[in-house]
């Protein structure tokens, strides 16, 4: 039964697929709740306050802009009003600048600026290990399917800088044998995607289902699509990223690493001077 309705779903998105200009726009608001016991001993009114601080890191709106073979996935900026708070910079992409997906060349590229240096991060698009369901459920007026994943979470853990311990935490082992490796982090993944817009993409770095993705949840964030413009009467304008130095992920990671273990070690009191450079 899974395989027939599987079948049945990619018969449906080939057969729109073969509209030769179909493109769109879609808008998702985005919101990660946060793990506040790490203010523990604060009183609620900072909590609040900080709560506030943080409201453009947590609250997002992006747009994903797509044909049948590619996509671009941006945040929406705004700019604070004459006078207002610079704390926007802190929350306005936490790095994030733009993901670019082609579906026939099997490639996707992260244009993304860290430590005042733009970085392409290249990647193969191999198809993801999508489990899918027959449970449905309506996101305005598509009807949408569920289907879930479990992945290797590679994303730089940004918040190990800012940890319970803080400054004067316990020093660094000099034991070598005491210094483990990493653990592996996965990720669980709900989507919810409708094969009645054939478009095999979704936000964020997400692909690879027989149909738009219009809902997303990834750990503690959730995606969901709030207006969809199908065919607008202007053309789309979808730019693969080309200005930046191009790294594959493990390269990337790697380097903000090195950037982010010297952030964290000043942080604590350590390390003051210049640090190394790119």
């Amino acid at each position: 039964m899974k395989s027939v309705f599987t079948f049945v779903l990619v018969l449906a998105t080939n057969i729109l697929f073969s509209q030769n200009d179909f493109q769109g726009k879609a808008t998702y608001m985005s919101k990660t709740t946060m793990d506040m016991s790490r203010f523990e001993g604060r009183s609620e009114q900072e909590k609040k306050q900080i709560m506030a601080r943080m409201k453009n890191f947590l609250e997002k709106t992006y747009t994903l802009s797509f044909n049948k073979t590619e996509s671009e996935f941006k945040e929406n900026i705004k700019l604070d009003a004459p006078g207002g708070s610079s704390g926007r910079r802190w929350g306005a992409s936490n790095g994030k600048g733009s993901i670019y997906k082609n579906l026939k060349e099997k490639e996707m590229i992260e244009d993304v600026e860290m430590f005042s240096k733009r970085f392409l991060v290249v990647e193969e698009m191999e198809q993801p290990k999508w489990e899918l369901s027959t449970e449905t459920k309506k996101i305005g007026q598509y009807t949408c399917y569920k289907a879930t994943l479990v992945k290797v979470d590679t994303s730089v853990d940004f918040g190990s800088i800012f940890g319970r311990r803080g400054r004067g935490g316990a020093p660094k082992s000099d034991n070598k044998e005491e210094e483990k490796e990493p653990e592996v982090r996965t990720l669980a993944v709900t989507a919810w995607y409708t094969p009645q817009i054939p478009v095999s993409s979704g936000p964020d770095s997400y692909y690879g289902l027989p149909g738009l993705i219009l809902e997303l949840n990834t750990g503690k964030t959730t995606m969901l699509c709030t207006e969809i413009v199908l065919n607008p009467s202007e053309d789309l304008e979808i730019d693969k990223p080309k200005k930046g130095k191009k790294v594959n992920r493990e390269e990337y990671n790697k380097i903000i690493k090195v950037k982010t273990d010297e952030l964290k070690e000043r942080f604590q009191g350590g390390n003051r001077g210049g640090g190394r450079r790119f």
